[in-house]
């Protein structure tokens, strides 16, 4: 198993910005390496669909973003903290949502609430 606790969400304003943090531990974290696991990060605004946000590759590949968010937020690991971050920039209202990180194939933490106030 393996559990994912994200932190970092909280109320802005338009063109603020957030960093949001998910660490993972667990059986699982114990017998493979963090740093195989593909992670992902991704957000549910009210009333929509849970969407992609970015990707992290593993084993030091490469990062994909949404194109929603791309040239704003940047995504990072850090395997021997057993963490992803997510820091967003140029916050906008439409980025409002609960956001979720994702250890593939597919657990999942409980979110974390970002609102972007106009």
């Amino acid at each position: 198993q393996v559990q994912l606790v994200e932190s970092g969400g909280g109320l802005v304003q338009a063109g603020g910005s957030l960093r949001l943090s998910c660490t993972a531990s667990g059986v699982n974290m114990r017998r493979y390496s963090f740093s195989t696991y593909v992670m992902m990060w991704y957000r549910q605004a009210p009333g929509k669909e849970r969407e992609f946000v970015a990707r992290l590759n593993s084993d030091g590949g490469s990062t994909v973003y949404a194109d929603s968010v791309k040239g704003r937020f940047t995504a990072s690991r850090d395997d021997a903290k057993k963490s992803i971050y997510l820091q967003m920039n140029d916050l906008q209202p439409e980025d409002t949502a609960v956001y979720f990180c994702n250890a593939v194939p597919g657990y999942w933490g409980e979110g974390t609430l970002v609102t972007v106030s106009s």
